[in-house]
């Protein structure tokens, strides 16, 4: 196993394959990111609602990578332990014209700091909110040939904002283009389900990841083993993610590939597993904001079931 460090520039805010990588990496390695904020650093604090109206909106996500996993090929799966992610002291939240859960009721422009201590923050008084930082993207350059902006996620994992993909979680993801091409950012201090005013509380971020490629294992998308934390009593749980043009359909599918999981890993027969899904899974909006797509995240605590490797 060997470490590395990846500033966080150049940045790049769009998936493709023909990217060069920044990293080259075997199986094992850790890598020490550096993250701008989602703005790719052009917020910063003091910044006033109608200064935010000038950013160039084309370098939001400012993503730092591609990581090269050698050897990795599509139809392996790459697993991402998130062993630390670290605020830098200092958020931001925004309401942006056009955008947001609610983008009839508000129409913005709005901008509102944070300052970030090490476990919450009461910024928002009187408000004290519980600070677990993680990536809202985390991602393998996708399958499709050319250059796509970094909004959507898909099987290849991307703009997820699944608030659980906080430090001592796993994230599994499909293998989908040769040196699988990985990269991240979009970190947040703290999101809600459903990210609904389209932000988490932005934030520059240092993150450490370890690696490791599962050979020739299939896996249909995203897949989250979370970690426990001190605010809860569970161990944590597993979560499978889809993202689709209509939440009914991605919570149809994750329930649909959560039974596949028990079934295999488990050896539940399907109906039972149906019938366990009815009654200890979590269906949940991880996020309805990354037009076109939604994220659902189907999730079992792992206190319902015995412990497993699944790779």
């Amino acid at each position: 196993m060997a470490e590395h460090a990846l500033s966080a520039e150049p940045t790049h805010s769009r998936w493709n394959a023909d990217l060069p990588p920044r990293l080259t990496i075997t199986s094992g390695d850790v890598v020490h990111f550096e993250c701008q904020d989602s703005s790719g650093a052009q917020i910063h604090p003091g910044m006033t609602a109608q200064e935010l109206t000038t950013i160039d909106r084309g370098k939001v996500h400012a993503l730092t990578g591609p990581v090269a996993v050698h050897g990795a090929t599509p139809g392996d799966v790459l697993q991402i332990d998130v062993l630390k992610v670290r605020h830098k002291g200092w958020g931001w939240s925004s309401v942006i014209e056009g955008m947001g859960f609610l983008q009839q009721r508000f129409r913005g422009p709005f901008l509102f700091h944070w300052d970030l201590d090490e476990t919450e923050t009461r910024s928002l008084a009187p408000a004290a909110v519980p600070l677990r930082p993680f990536c809202g993207i985390m991602g393998v350059v996708p399958a499709e040939r050319g250059e796509f902006r970094t909004r959507a996620p898909g099987i290849f994992g991307g703009n997820l904002d699944v608030r659980e993909l906080y430090a001592g979680s796993t994230l599994y993801l499909p293998v989908q283009q040769p040196d699988a091409l990985f990269s991240c950012g979009d970190a947040h201090a703290a999101q809600g389900d459903g990210e609904v005013c389209i932000n988490g509380i932005e934030c520059p971020s240092d993150v450490t990841l370890r690696f490791n490629l599962h050979k020739a294992k299939f896996l249909a998308g995203p897949l989250l083993e979370s970690a426990a934390t001190q605010t809860e009593a569970d161990r944590g749980s597993w979560l499978v993610l889809e993202s689709a043009t209509d939440a009914l359909e991605a919570a149809r599918h994750a329930t649909d590939r959560m039974i596949d999981l028990l079934t295999e890993h488990w050896s539940i027969e399907p109906v039972h597993a149906y019938l366990l899904c009815s009654v200890a899974m979590k269906l949940q909006l991880s996020q309805v904001v990354n037009e076109p797509m939604i994220t659902v995240a189907a999730a079992i605590s792992k206190s319902v079931l015995p412990p497993r490797s699944l790779f």
